[in-house]
C-alpha cells in the first residue's frame, strides 16, 4: 500500500483511511510504537493493555464453568 506524508498543520503526517484502520485493528487515539531502523525502514506497533491476571483467571474460571460437562468427558 502506498501513502503519501501530507502537510498538517507544522507538522507532516500519514493519512490511515478505515480500510487500512480495520486491517490493523487501530482506532483513533490508540497508542503506537514507533520504530526507524537501519536504511529508513519505520515499523509502527500497536500498544496494546495486558489483561491483569484477574481478568485471565475470570475467563478460565468462566470458560470452565461453562463447558464442564465437555471437559469431563476430556479428562
Amino acid at each position: 500500500m502506498v501513502k503519501t506524508i501530507s502537510k498538517i498543520g507544522n507538522s507532516q503526517g500519514l493519512i490511515f483511511d478505515a480500510a487500512l484502520m480495520d486491517l490493523a485493528h487501530l482506532q483513533a487515539g490508540d497508542q503506537v510504537n514507533v520504530e526507524v531502523h537501519d536504511g529508513g525502514t519505520i515499523t509502527l506497533t500497536p500498544l496494546r493493555p495486558r489483561p491483569s491476571r484477574e481478568e485471565v483467571s475470570e475467563v478460565i474460571r468462566k470458560t470452565l464453568k461453562d463447558y464442564a460437562q465437555t471437559m469431563k468427558k476430556l479428562a
